[in-house]
């Protein structure tokens, strides 16, 4: 792989307004610069490591041990060597070619497998309940059975797939500059495919896009004809019907009825049979485990849990022994916009409406000389059965948010219980209905494990870490020549974080393709010293910004969530706004700290968190101060007069452990030493802690933002009124308070949505059944001005200026 990308095309584009931009970026260096595109480095920090907790064996034999000999290839740059033919019309015709020879296994009809399946054939014979014995003619049921296979799949058409590759091919390379997979991740892959187990890869959801770019990007690397699971309420009748002949797999209306209709009991028995037909076969799958961005609701996706109960239930009765599950991620410079117009309308995506759009962005891409770079990214894979087996010896007893955080917001107790949080808010879907509770409970938590796991070896784009920079430390405006010195300053924090990033190049050149991405949301001003001053442009654009730094937050949210916990526990000892060295004089017990790092833990959603479940809080907890020790924000402080902490000679034997009786092994002896004092910290004095500690408190600031208007609106809010009224409610007084403020970050539906679900697990809000729906109920505890005022300071202890 060269060390640079050059340009797709030498011609410059001569609009004016792009004119005038690269006048205006050259003014600002006093010289002209050539404009060079962001290319992706030989060598990367290797991230997705599969969990050493849950699967040790996994973990071990599936790593690839030369990964980081091994470079990036670009999916979408098709020359003439990769065909078998040289010569000057091969040089035209590669795409054709190229699309020509990939390899498409044969796909046999798997109908008459599936009808001659265990669940099918005792539906058809009478002997299970809803089929052929209930008053249904054989026949009939017969027929049911054929037309709702038919809706789940169809066989794919190889003729059809090349065709589609080779429009695909044409399409993305006008669409994005490049689209970058790493080798190293692919060599893991197609060593776990040698393992003779199916392979389900479980990816998160960035854009509608993703389900047409991963297959191509699979069947490229010779994984075959990917079978990816759609949801079939997003497109119309004649789309479903073109995807299902790409190898596109659509759940049933019937699947979501309730277990004693008959016409449920028979879609969920097909399903079944074609799950476990499709994984006998060996065909790779494709679930999305997150839900699609503008789909109001929860992150972790419910159809997707539905599609992986189904695999987890295949293995868990023998049907295959096992499954490689491969955690995935696709991430985008910026998420194309007809992702955007398609998840914004209410109507279901049709052929007409996706062509159109697609038109229109290839018309905005035309002559264009920044288009987004896209990065695909394959963690290492898993065993199912390893994990099935490991993970269920992690389970423990939870609470509600209510028992757990509600008497310490209102002052009842100060001891926080040491139990887990128990937050679900993905709703079972009726697949997963038929499962036991121990196996609805495992695909939950495999779910989020596989979630974690990917946004975990998701890389970070360049125009996360500028949105970031300008949204939280220079949302007033900043030089330029200051602006790419910490670029280069949180890139290097991130790689130091163990987080990836999706570019490299000459900084000037990154930083100007970057804000060319983001010219509708910046504003570039010329000054005297033939500098350039960068200003976020002020108003709802600065939403879109917070969206995009959300992506960078990974990486730093555990530092942020002690920074905002110290915050918290200085909150009631010095003013808010006092210096810093009057707030470094306190000193700070690891036992507070530890309280204060919890119950912002508790506060904070599951979905944001996405902890592993074999992770427990009070772990969590210690690593975010070990983070914070790590990164020179806390300074271990031995308090006057106490024994130091490093003198462990004269550490004096409890009477306890004095009078032990010889052979008694039923206590540790270290739990026996008489400690006095904990350990205290302090804050660090260095010059660059106060703007560190601020930057990581904003990172969190949208969301405890969003929460503590939530707290003020309790006063104004119409109640009863159902949970989406509600939100809706509380979305426009969102949108209201910015306006006034002049505070925009906060105004997002899925902020708003996250604190009506929080203050429902909290017990401020209620819901209750009424004929019209469940109807959401201010909580007689909360009823009173008092209480709300302690739920606001509550949330806003964790909020920095």
């Amino acid at each position: 792989m060269t060390t640079m990308l050059k340009s797709r095309s030498p011609v410059q584009q001569r609009s004016s307004h792009n004119g005038q931009e690269t006048s205006l970026w050259s003014s600002g260096f006093g010289m002209k610069l050539e404009a060079v595109t962001p290319f992706l480095g030989k060598y990367r920090p290797f991230v997705g490591r599969c969990c050493q907790t849950c699967t040790p064996k996994s973990w071990e034999s599936l790593f690839h041990r030369s990964i980081m000999d091994l470079g990036f290839c670009n999916v979408i740059l098709v020359k003439e060597e990769n065909t078998r033919f040289r010569g000057w019309l091969v040089r035209r015709l590669c795409y054709f070619l190229w699309s020509l020879e990939q390899h498409i296994p044969p796909c046999q009809d798997a109908s008459q497998k599936i009808m001659e399946s265990s669940g099918v054939q005792n539906l058809l014979s009478g002997r299970a309940p809803g089929g052929a014995g209930e008053g249904q003619m054989p026949d009939l049921v017969e027929k049911e059975v054929q037309r709702i296979l038919g809706h789940i799949q169809a066989p794919p058409r190889p003729f059809l797939l090349r065709l589609f590759s080779w429009l695909l091919l044409r399409v993305l390379n006008c669409l994005f500059l490049n689209v970058q997979l790493h080798k190293g991740q692919m060599k893991m892959v197609h060593k776990a495919a040698q393992q003779g187990s199916p392979l389900v890869f479980l990816s998160t959801h960035k854009s509608i896009l993703d389900g047409i770019l991963l297959p191509f990007v699979l069947l490229s690397q010779g994984l075959g004809v990917l079978r990816v699971a759609w949801d079939s309420c997003a497109c119309s009748p004649a789309l479903r019907a073109l995807l299902r002949n790409l190898g596109g797999l659509f759940l049933p209306p019937e699947a979501n009825l309730s277990l004693d209709s008959s016409k449920g009991v028979l879609a969920r028995a097909v399903i079944h049979a074609a799950m476990e037909q499709l994984l006998v076969s060996g065909q790779p799958l494709l679930i999305f485990l997150e839900e699609p961005p503008g789909a109001p609701g929860p992150r972790l996706s419910a159809l997707g849990q539905a599609w992986l109960g189904l695999v987890v239930q295949a293995v868990h009765v023998g049907i295959v022994p096992d499954a490689m599950l491969v955690p995935v991620a696709i991430t985008y410079d910026l998420v194309p916009d007809i992702s955007c117009d398609i998840h914004q309308a209410s109507s279901p995506l049709g052929l007409w409406r996706g062509a159109l759009a697609v038109l229109q962005r290839l018309r905005s891409s035309w002559g264009c000389l920044h288009r987004v770079c896209v990065r695909v990214h394959l963690a290492q894979p898993f065993s199912l059965q390893e994990y099935t087996i490991n993970a269920r010896s992690c389970w423990s007893g939870r609470q509600t948010l209510e028992h757990l955080l509600q008497p310490v917001v209102l002052g009842q107790c100060t001891a926080v219980p040491d139990t887990e949080k128990e937050q679900e808010w993905t709703p079972t879907t009726g697949p997963l209905l038929a499962f036991k509770e121990e196996d609805q409970l495992l695909v939950r938590r495999l779910s989020r494990h596989i979630l974690h796991a990917s946004v975990a070896s998701s890389a970070v784009m360049s125009t996360a870490i500028m949105a970031t920079l300008l949204l939280f430390k220079h949302q007033k405006g900043v030089v330029l020549s200051q602006l790419l010195g910490e670029f280069s300053w949180l890139t290097e924090e991130t790689l130091l974080r163990g987080f990836d990033v999706g570019f490299s190049g000459q900084l000037r050149c990154l930083v100007q393709h970057t804000l060319s991405l983001l010219r509708a949301h910046v504003i570039l001003l010329r000054i005297h010293r033939g500098d350039l001053v960068v200003v976020p442009r002020p108003g709802p654009g600065l939403t879109h910004l917070a969206r995009l730094s959300a992506e960078l937050l990974p990486a730093f949210l555990s530092e942020a969530v002690g920074a905002c916990a110290v915050r918290g526990l200085l909150a009631g000892r010095v003013p808010p706004e006092g210096p810093w060295e009057l707030q470094g004089i306190e000193l700070l017990s690891q036992s507070e700290l530890h309280r204060q790092i919890l119950l912002l833990l508790h506060l904070l959603p599951q979905d944001l968190l996405l902890l592993q479940p074999c992770q427990s809080s009070y772990c969590y907890c210690q690593e975010v101060l070990d983070r914070l020790i790590q990164c020179g924000l806390l300074v271990a402080e031995e308090t006057p007069g106490s024994r130091p902490a490093c003198d462990t000679g004269r550490q004096r034997l409890s009477a306890k452990l004095l009078w032990k009786p010889s052979g008694d092994f039923t206590d540790s002896d270290s739990d026996d030493f008489e400690e006095a004092e904990g350990r205290y910290f302090r804050l660090s004095q260095q010059s660059r802690c106060p703007d560190f500690f601020l930057f990581l408190c904003r990172l969190l600031s949208p969301l405890l933002k969003a929460f503590a208007q939530a707290a003020v609106f309790l006063r104004q809010g119409q109640l009863p009124d159902t949970e989406a009224g509600y939100t809706e409610q509380l979305f426009q007084f969102f949108q209201v308070t910015a306006q006034e403020e002049g505070i925009f970050e906060y105004v997002d539906p899925n902020l708003a949505i996250s604190a009506v679900w929080t203050f429902r697990d909290l017990g401020v809000l209620q819901q209750t059944p009424s004929p019209a729906g469940p109807q959401l109920h201010l909580s007689p505890t909360f009823a009173s001005r008092d209480n709300q005022d302690k739920l606001e300071q509550f949330i806003r202890q964790f909020i920095c200026s």
